[in-house]
């Protein structure tokens, strides 16, 4: 089959189309034929090795793994013996982070994963970018506690990651004020947000209103330029570890002064996950924003499209590419 390996870390060009042998399945796998997959800012840290320490999780000299790839949208070709909840011919979609392998023509997955079968009226090109950004969409939501009527910033809002925290707490009716470029604010009204900001004609850091949560869905900023933004006992959450790490170390400090605090969760990637997000595209609350179509022989331009800030994304037969477009 082919598939997109890379045997060295570095730059998109470490990147190259091959052929490799088809996956096999243990009694509780399936053998999904993908349809499309994406390419995004977790394959992108992982292929570069950045920050380094990610070396200890995927090979200190080289990855142990050579295709990359997390998310998938797909046909049963095969299942277990031991599988009872897919059968051949389901179309499933989902997460494999860790694993990874997405970027090719077939993937084994466990049944018991971060996997589904995909929302009726869904194509694959719309489910397979549906749980990378949103997974962690959906944990700052909930970390934060938002409720009704809450004020929430979201910065980066026509990204991955911004575009689906908008739509999920705007399904949660929390007030949403979206942040982006000028080219962008009609896709971030389209998405549900109740005000819009261009970042480019104003600095959202002195916007006079305060907010119950600040979310930078890019990393671009830090605590100690939106704590302004905050009421009291507001929370900023951020999708990156900030200069010096201090978004893991700021949850631990910052409740102790009982004010404006940051947290930053852990997401979950199980699936419940997975079927939550059908559930929410089937009902039209939720849908990933895609940007441009790309073919497998040309992931190493959708690759190099992809960065902190900008998603790309392809798969193994007439594809797309995914960007994070604030």
């Amino acid at each position: 089959m082919k598939a997109a390996v890379y045997n060295r870390y570095g730059p998109p060009s470490v990147v190259r189309v091959a052929e490799v042998d088809r996956p096999s399945i243990g009694h509780h796998d399936v053998l999904v034929r993908v349809h499309a997959t994406t390419v995004n800012r977790t394959d992108c840290a992982y292929r570069a090795a950045r920050p380094f320490f990610m070396r200890m999780l995927t090979g200190l000299a080289r990855p142990r793994r050579t295709v990359l790839g997390t998310e998938y949208a797909g046909v049963a070709e095969a299942v277990g013996s031991g599988v009872t909840s897919f059968t051949v011919g389901d179309r499933v979609f989902g997460y494999n982070e860790g694993a990874f392998g997405t970027h090719a023509e077939y993937l084994s997955v466990p049944h018991d994963g971060p996997v589904a079968t995909m929302p009726t009226g869904v194509t694959f090109e719309e489910a397979a970018p549906a749980t990378e950004g949103s997974h962690y969409a959906l944990a700052f939501i909930r970390i934060a506690g938002i409720q009704a009527g809450q004020d929430v910033l979201v910065y980066g809002a026509t990204g991955a990651i911004g575009s689906a925290a908008v739509q999920l707490l705007k399904q949660r009716k929390a007030i949403v004020t979206a942040v982006c470029g000028t080219a962008h604010l009609e896709l971030a009204k389209g998405l549900g947000a109740d005000r819009v900001v261009d970042h480019t004609a104003q600095d959202f850091t002195r916007d006079e209103q305060r907010y119950d949560a600040v979310f930078d869905a890019v990393g671009k900023t830090t605590f100690g330029r939106c704590r302004r933004l905050l009421k009291p006992g507001g929370a900023y959450l951020s999708s990156e570890l900030g200069p010096w790490c201090q978004n893991l170390l700021l949850p631990l400090i910052t409740p102790l002064f009982r004010g404006r605090r940051v947290k930053f969760p852990f997401p979950k990637q199980d699936q419940e996950i997975v079927r939550h997000f059908r559930d929410l595209m089937e009902s039209g609350e939720f849908k990933p924003v895609i940007d441009r179509r790309y073919p497998l022989e040309r992931i190493v331009d959708a690759t190099g499209m992809s960065r902190p800030g900008r998603r790309s994304a392809t798969s193994s037969s007439p594809s797309y590419r995914r960007t994070d477009l604030n």
